[in-house]
């Protein structure tokens, strides 16, 4: 680990309203041993589109599984808008709280169409008595009406998400974070596995939510990554290794050595 220069994360200021919406400080995690996490530091302004990068086992995953509370840290700090403290915290909390996760496979309802997936994930509550007698009301479908502009998917709305493309059904997911309005999303490599074409209209509609939302997205394709003109923590070894845009990191002997050069 010598060499490497951790990101210290600014002080959190309640006054302040240019807080981070996401704050870790010295966040480490152990596995048998393994030291998934070794006092990972950085922060994500309110608005902004983070790209996170690195090799294999850097801890990427294991960040989202922290922020998420998935996996709970052997130390360290994780803050959401100055006030939550996300070790405390469960799940289904974290989530409420304002936090979508989307993983690198989607899981959307292929039984059910494109709007019927985004009902179902409209927040609220699904009790089997609520289920029941739910019915949509029209500021809630305009709300789907919005969400379905926004993930070019309104032309689509009433097939099975089971015959999407996997580009398409990569969007609707997205789209089924978008409708609980969350103030953070993460997204876990929305590229993998697309077409050009699905892969460029990706990188535009993240930079669209990016207007409204934070986005932290973990990829591996650097051209991708290069379309998101986003700031760029590269993690190794659970730690930030460097941080700035796509080209300072690209340039850095110390990333390029350890994961552009491989």
């Amino acid at each position: 680990m010598s060499g490497i220069q951790r990101a210290r994360p600014k002080p959190v200021n309640a006054d302040s309203k240019f807080e981070p919406i996401l704050y870790l400080d010295g966040v480490s995690v152990s596995f048998d041993g393994f030291k998934a996490l070794n006092a990972l530091s950085f922060y994500v302004e309110p608005g902004e589109l983070r790209a996170i990068i690195g090799p294999n086992g850097a801890g990427k995953t294991t960040m989202m599984d922290v922020i998420t509370g998935k996996t709970r840290p052997d130390q360290g700090t994780v803050l959401f808008r100055g006030d939550f403290d996300l070790t405390k915290m469960d799940e289904a909390a974290i989530a409420n709280l304002g936090i979508g996760r989307k993983f690198q496979k989607p899981t959307v309802f292929e039984s059910h169409t494109v709007f019927e997936n985004l009902e179902l994930a409209l927040a609220g509550s699904r009790s089997a008595r609520a289920s029941l007698f739910f019915r949509l009301k029209k500021i809630q479908a305009d709300r789907i009406g919005s969400v379905l502009e926004t993930i070019a998917l309104m032309h689509l709305r009433d097939i099975q998400a089971g015959a999407l493309s996997h580009g398409q059904k990569q969007w609707l997911e997205i789209g089924m974070l978008l409708i609980q309005d969350p103030d953070l999303l993460l997204v876990d490599e929305p590229a993998a596995g697309m077409t050009d074409a699905e892969t460029e209209q990706t990188a535009v509609l993240l930079k669209d939510i990016a207007t409204n939302h934070s986005l932290v997205v973990v990829e591996h394709d650097m051209e991708f990554v290069k379309s998101l003109e986003s700031k760029v923590t590269v993690l190794h070894e659970g730690s930030v290794l460097a941080e700035g845009s796509l080209d300072t990191v690209q340039n850095d002997e110390r990333v390029i050595e350890v994961y552009l050069g491989r």
